[in-house]
């Protein structure tokens, strides 16, 4: 092992002092290859890449995946292995790019089983700042040289695009495993433009009998008319060095088959295979399908389809042959089928049947944020999906699409979703829960497409989609952008209004005070969970936001507790704010109770109906996380003079709880912001997960304000009175307010636990939403292809 405590020559120093470098050179020089220090300058982190672990046998719990943290100290660059014990810390958005950490323990491992290799691992470290302080002094962070310890050049090679861990080969996505990550992805190889032998092709309508005599198949000639998303299946000890899988379906004239991509061929071709592609297959395999796997709806085409044997391309055993034939060389005697989809309006999706498949296009007027969710029934290593809510209009009805959009293998798309883009979402399926809208959820064989990516996409073609772009262009942006919006904390379906436990498995569980504890606790960062328990509400507050422009705006129609007193019939009839309904003066117009009188109502009913506060406590799940961008609360401004109430004793019982939870406000993040087209970058990059990279971009202006007159926090406490959960409870006051799509807004008297169990104020204020379905003839500035 080399001693040398300098650097290699092959990279020349910087000139100010470096304290990566004095580190590693403190390391070469420590005989147990260990560093501590209490005070230590900060580094930047400027990427943060995850893979599966090399399973360790003495470990008692399991750690299923590696963290590799590239910093900077402004010289250098260095990338580190993070201990397993610091794993929490980006779990939770703790560490994370773009901000500046101080190691406070690291030590210097040697690959044992492969020459000349090294790195450092990161043992124990500080979060320091938000935002780094040092990066923006850093004009180009990929003219940095990378730090290596002299005599180890070969180390330069896992510095790359490879894991520091041996015998791992590529990187996985920081946030779900479904996503390309890396440059193994290849994605601009060109098609063949090779002349063909296609004078001796198989069917795939006689493909079954090669399966069944063992013969070897011909070549086959076929057109990709289905495609789905990545499938990542590997968990430790799988001697497999690319677990991947991806299904197609492709035809050819005698019908449709499923083809699937295995292993290494993934990252070679997943990337270069659309729909439309007409692939010519040379040495694939044929094997049985499996009963119980879930298949695209293809019955449109009107073909038949063989479901019983499917074709597999090996990397090796048997080695595939693909050719990607150009599209210029596609000859019309080959009788491969034209794409085809089926196209669904809004107006149709009314009377559609439960779990029915079909395409949409909308324009789109709300992108929720993007969160995570634990996979059911997973197995092995924690998997999370990512997913976001969107509505989307299309001009037939005057209500959008609710659309549940899981990431479908192209981030590219994904990430960029906005309002005033077109967007195309195939294969999705229908799903109708009493007391709410319809929805549309993507599946595994989904394709999202937005504006700047339908250009020779097979469905430009199509009659609804171009009746869909006529009726765009009578629109006025600057209308639809004023009812658009992005961000904020969405939940969909609505919760009910009674909470009824049955004997099938309920998609919200109701748990006890000590499992919701623990649900709290090992919540990760943009992790949503539904739950439910039972309790009494012992305490509400009402904290007013700080007021903006915007927020003025809102609130144009409040009036204070004093002039309730004053107004007359006509203007009670308006509708009522937050901050009235906690109040209790005139609410409705046939409502001139007392605050007093409403809350001893509302605590009465509350306690001889405790299930019906299940919207509380999912609300309180987003509250756990204080890690990250959602640690930002709304200021609770001058506590002692808001509104609040509590039950008689409650300052003493809660002397005798075991443990209270989520202490804490309304988190900025989970309101919604007015779409403002000149900061959609900065937009997108809030709503959208931390990046696992760091981009010498320009910085991104802040945040516009957020629409929030106010809130409620609920003290809710346990059935068995140990502990205590605090609640944010932030009503929907307003039509623009993208929860209110799809609400069942039936007339209530807007006292506390009416509006718990609504979820809104009675009624809503402000202008309708777009009314797209009239088809008004208006006048549309940009085009969007």
């Amino acid at each position: 092992m080399e001693g040398s405590s300098s650097c290699s020559s092959m990279l020349s120093a910087p000139r100010q002092p470096s304290f990566l470098l004095s580190t590693l050179e403190r390391l070469s020089n420590t005989p147990c290859l260990k560093l501590s220090a209490q005070e230590a300058p900060p580094v930047a982190v400027i990427a943060l890449r995850r893979y599966l672990s090399e399973q360790a046998v003495d470990q008692q719990q399991p750690v299923f995946y590696s963290y590799d943290v590239t910093v900077t100290d402004g010289s250098w660059r260095a990338k580190c292995f993070l201990h397993p014990s610091l794993n929490h810390l980006v779990h939770t958005n703790t560490l994370r790019t773009g901000s500046d950490i101080s190691v406070r323990q690291c030590s210097y491992v040697y690959n044992e089983r492969r020459l000349g290799c090294g790195y450092i691992c990161v043992e124990a470290l500080v979060c320091d700042a938000e935002k780094s302080a040092l990066l923006p002094g850093v004009d180009d962070i990929r003219s940095l040289p990378v730090l290596v310890k002299p005599g180890m050049e070969r180390s330069m090679l896992l510095h790359s695009d490879v894991p520091l861990q041996p015998d791992c080969r590529h990187y996985l996505p920081l946030w779900n495993n479904d996503d390309p990550e890396g440059d193994i992805w290849m994605s601009d190889s060109p098609s063949s433009e090779t002349v063909l032998d296609v004078s001796k092709v198989a069917l795939l309508g006689g493909l079954e009998s090669y399966l069944r005599y063992s013969k070897k198949p011909y070549p086959l000639l076929v057109k990709i008319i289905h495609k789905s998303r990545l499938r990542y299946y590997g968990r430790p000890g799988l001697k497999i060095h690319y677990p991947y899988q991806a299904y197609f379906e492709v035809a050819d004239k005698s019908g449709i088959m499923s083809l699937v991509l295995w292993n290494d061929l993934c990252p070679e071709f997943y990337q270069r295979l659309s729909v439309g592609t007409v692939l010519y297959l040379q040495n694939y395999a044929l094997k049985k399908s499996y009963s119980n796997k879930s298949r695209p709806q293809m019955s449109h085409y009107g073909m038949t389809n063989f479901t019983s044997t499917e074709i597999s391309l090996n990397y090796r055993e048997p080695a595939a042959v693909i050719t990607i034939v150009s599209p210029k060389s596609v000859q019309p005697q080959w009788g491969l089928p034209e794409v085809s989809y089926q196209f669904t309006s809004r107006s149709e999706l009314e009377n559609l049947p439960g779990d029915y498949v079909c395409d949409v296009i909308g324009l789109v007027t709300f992108a929720g944020r993007v969160e995570r969710v634990i996979s059911k029934g997973n197995k092995g290593p924690d998997k999370y999906w990512s997913y976001r809510w969107v509505h989307a209009v299309d001009g037939t009805f005057d209500q959008p699409f609710i659309l549940e959009l899981f990431s479908t293998s192209h981030p590219e798309i994904f990430g960029h979703i906005c309002p005033m883009t077109y967007l195309v979402c195939t294969q999705m399926r229908v799903c109708k829960v009493e007391g709410s809208q319809p929805y549309l959820s993507s599946s595994c064989g989904t394709e999202i497409f937005i504006t700047g990516y339908h250009k020779g996409q097979p469905y430009v073609g199509d009659p609804r989609v171009k009746s869909f772009i006529q009726w765009t262009k009578t629109l006025k942006d600057n209308t639809v952008m004023q009812k658009s919006t992005v961000g904020g904390y969405y939940c969909y379906p609505h919760p009910p209004r009674f909470f009824k436990q049955t004997a099938a498995k309920s998609p919200v569980p109701l748990v006890s005070a000590a499992d919701l504890k623990k649900e709290l606790e090992t919540l990760q960062y943009r992790e949503h969970k539904r739950v439910a328990i039972q309790g009494w509400i012992t305490a509400v507050r009402y904290t007013e936001a700080p007021r903006s422009s915007e927020t003025q705006t809102m609130e144009g129609n409040e009036v204070s507790d004093d002039e309730q007193e004053q107004v007359g019939p006509e203007q009670q009839a308006s509708p009522p704010t937050v901050k009235q309904t906690f109040a209790g003066g005139s609410l409705s117009p046939s409502s001139d109770r007392s605050s007093a009188n409403i809350l001893k109502i509302k605590n009465h009913q509350s306690e001889t109906t405790p299930s019906c506060l299940n919207r509380g406590s999912a609300s309180s799940k987003r509250h756990r996380n204080t890690h990250g961008r959602e640690e930002e609360e709304v200021d609770q401004g001058q506590v002692c003079n808001a509104p609040f109430w509590e039950i008689s004793g409650w300052s003493i019982q809660q002397q005798e709880l075991s443990e209270r939870l989520c202490q804490g406000g309304l988190h900025q993040d989970s309101i919604f912001r007015k779409f403002v087209f000149d900061e959609r970058i900065t937009l997108m990059q809030w709503s959208n997960l931390q990046p696992g990279q760091w981009t010498s971009e320009p910085i991104a202006d802040p945040i516009p304000p957020a629409s929030c007159p106010g809130y409620y926090q609920l003290t809710i406490l346990g059935i068995n009175k140990q502990m205590a959960v605090d609640a944010a409870f932030f009503p929907v006051g307003n039509v623009g307010d993208p929860r209110a799509v799809g609400l069942p807004q039936d007339p209530h008297n807007n006292t506390m636990l009416s509006c718990l169990s609504s979820g809104f104020l009675f009624p809503l204020s402000g202008a309708a939403l777009p009314q797209p379905g009239r088809r008004q003839q208006h006048k549309r500035c940009p085009s969007r292809s």
